[in-house]
């Protein structure tokens, strides 16, 4: 797709000179920052204009859990946890304020309420659901699972919009969250709210607009874009009257954000939506005025800041000496955001539409161009609970301390050991009678089913060590078989996958990168900046805002991901034939399995169907 020549902008070519005499050659760089809130911390990035990282700070941020199932924040303490990890990093790395340029924000995508008389917090805590008591947590988690039956109501009107959210709109999402307020609020407190997307609310604070972005709006709040199924407005009245949110429908939507060039205004990630307010400014520490980028979903970060990496195909780096990265290229590469799950981004020319995957969603990072959004329920925390529960974790975990080595570490050397002993062609040999399902916590893609569980064949007695590697081989077999199944299920739609951009600490774990790129049999790519590529690419947002000139035109995103992208590493396929045809016969276990369970599951059903407890 052809687009805009582009004008370097005027704010670019200027440099500010050092005022040490000794340094005259050396001009200051412009700087740009990067401002991550996931689930437990808020990050700030100091990134300068050739993409180098040169500070990093991060707090933790207070997380309340009042039932089961329920979890909330606090805006005022995210905010404060963002203003103090930028403080901390611009005075640790002697960045002076006035070389920032740009700030962009990711969040989680979690939902949080303010009135629309006072702009203050609305608590989501009931009875009274107010602030009088001093509990200003006004932010419903991601991870929430409160409106249960909100979402069940939401799913039986098979609206056409669930379309664009794999067929079904996810617990996760925020509008089942604004349903389940508006039955359990006060009438006269729910009717003061407007609602907004976390990072949405975070760039209003920013900088006083009620600007809102399409990642947040399309991807987690049933917006469909204008033109999209003959969409006119964006939200569909039709299906917040069905769903019992007709409120919402009021004066051109105006609690959810309005209508895009009436009553709102809607951007495409990193283009500006104005500056640095004085007061937050002042709370961050830095002059007020700078360029304030359109926000996005914290995975949606993570794409940013992965799949610009040029690539040297045959060779085991990413290399940026390499010729310009056209954007087409992205289409074949799948960002996988690795963390307590796993987020599966790729971008597509035209809308491709998956059973399972969210999506197709279109503008919310490039204009024009489509995202799908897969994922995996439970990755990092199925593997720390896997551990956790076998018999051997504490005494492992006390050898892996007495080595000054991390639990994953130790028991991927003792595969390795393990692999000696046995004389083993590769450790995926040692796991070839046992086999693990590993939806523990359900399962997100590509089957969209919670109600998935864990099975496993091969179990033993064996209580040591050596048995709680092999579980931990066949958690991690799961994880990079699952990816496959996630990757096959897209491009069999039409997906042209051929690659995985891989961020988070997952990518440390060499014997899980190496098993992921085996299974998929692609390349597993894995950024320099491993535990910040999402703020990195929150940085480059900032980036972009920055570049727009009095026409408010800016630099394309694609290309300012190409210039600040950095080389990092690559770890190809098994090139062994005896672990391809070992890994393939373990897929054909693995789909098995899962088709099993529900067809074990529904039989079962059927079976009680209608039993009851006798009088």
């Amino acid at each position: 797709m052809a687009q805009m020549p582009f004008r370097q902008p005027y704010k670019q070519q200027s440099r500010q000179m050092s005022v040490d005499p000794h340094n005259e050659l050396h001009p200051v760089l412009d700087h740009y920052i990067g401002i991550d809130v996931g689930t437990g911390s808020a990050r700030a990035c100091i990134m300068n204009e050739r993409g180098d990282i040169v500070g990093l700070a991060s707090e933790n941020i207070g997380l309340w859990q009042p039932e089961t199932g329920y979890y909330e924040q606090s805006t005022t303490d995210i905010w404060r946890c963002i203003c103090s990890s930028i403080k901390t990093a611009m005075t640790t790395h002697n960045i002076d304020g006035n070389t920032v340029r740009g700030i962009g924000f990711d969040a989680t995508c979690s939902l949080a309420v303010f009135s629309q008389d006072t702009d203050e917090p609305v608590a989501v805590t009931g009875p009274k659901f107010d602030n009088k008591d001093g509990n200003d947590r006004n932010v419903i988690l991601w991870l929430d699972h409160r409106p249960v039956e909100e979402t069940k109501k939401i799913n039986a009107t098979n609206h056409n919009l669930l379309r664009y959210v794999g067929g079904k709109m996810s617990i996760e999402m925020e509008i089942p969250k604004v349903l389940w307020l508006k039955n359990n609020m006060p009438k006269e407190v729910f009717d003061r709210c407007k609602f907004y997307d976390l990072t949405d609310a975070l760039t209003h604070m920013a900088t006083g607009n009620e600007t809102r972005s399409f990642c947040s709006v399309v991807c987690k709040q049933g917006y469909v874009p204008v033109g999209v199924d003959g969409s006119v407005k964006g939200w569909q009245e039709d299906f917040l009257t069905e769903i019992g949110l007709p409120d919402l429908c009021e004066d051109n939507f105006k609690r959810m954000g309005g209508v895009n060039g009436v009553n709102g205004k809607y951007t495409t990630a990193g283009e500006l939506i104005g500056t640095l307010s004085e007061k937050a400014a002042a709370e961050m520490g830095l002059p007020a005025g700078i360029a304030i980028g359109s926000g996005v979903i914290d995975a949606y970060a993570g794409w940013i800041g992965t799949v610009g990496a040029k690539v040297h195909l045959g060779e085991d780096t990413l290399d940026n000496s390499v010729a310009k990265n056209d954007v087409s290229q992205a289409f074949t590469r799948l960002a996988a955001v690795a963390g307590t799950s796993t987020c599966h981004l790729a971008m597509s020319e035209k809308p491709v539409f998956v059973n399972g995957v969210w999506g197709p969603y279109r503008d919310v990072l490039i204009p024009d161009y489509w995202m799908a959004e897969g994922g995996q329920s439970a990755t990092g925390e199925l593997l720390k609970h896997v551990l956790e529960t076998h018999p051997a974790f504490h005494e492992a975990l006390s050898l892996a301390e007495s080595f000054n080595m991390n639990i994953y570490d130790y028991l991927n050397e003792h595969l390795h050991e393990l692999q000696e002993r046995a004389n083993a062609p590769t450790i995926s040999y040692l796991g070839r009678h046992f086999f693990f399902y590993g939806d523990l916590f359900g399962n997100r893609s590509p089957i969209a089913d919670p109600n998935m569980t864990g099975s496993v064949i091969g179990l033993s007695s064996d209580k040591s060590i050596d048995g709680l590697a092999l579980y931990y081989y066949g958690t991690m077999e799961f994880i990079a078989l699952q990816t496959h199944q996630i990757i096959e299920a897209m491009n069999s739609s039409g997906h042209v996958i051929s690659s995985i951009f891989m961020s988070g600490s997952q990518c440390q774990n060499d014997v899980l990168i190496k098993l992921m790129a085996a299974a998929c049999d692609m390349p597993v790519l894995i950024p320099r900046y491993v535990h910040a590529a999402v703020v990195h690419g929150a940085a480059m947002l900032g980036a972009k805002a920055a570049s727009t000139d009095k026409d408010g035109n800016s630099e394309p995103l694609w290309d300012i991901m190409d210039r600040m992208s950095k080389p990092g590493k690559a770890v190809w396929p098994t090139k062994d034939e005896g672990e391809k045809k070992l890994l393939k016969a373990k897929y054909k276990v693995f789909l098995e399995q899962c088709a099993v369970q529900q067809q074990y599951r529904a039989e079962i059903d059927e079976a009680v169907q209608g039993w009851s407890r006798s009088a």
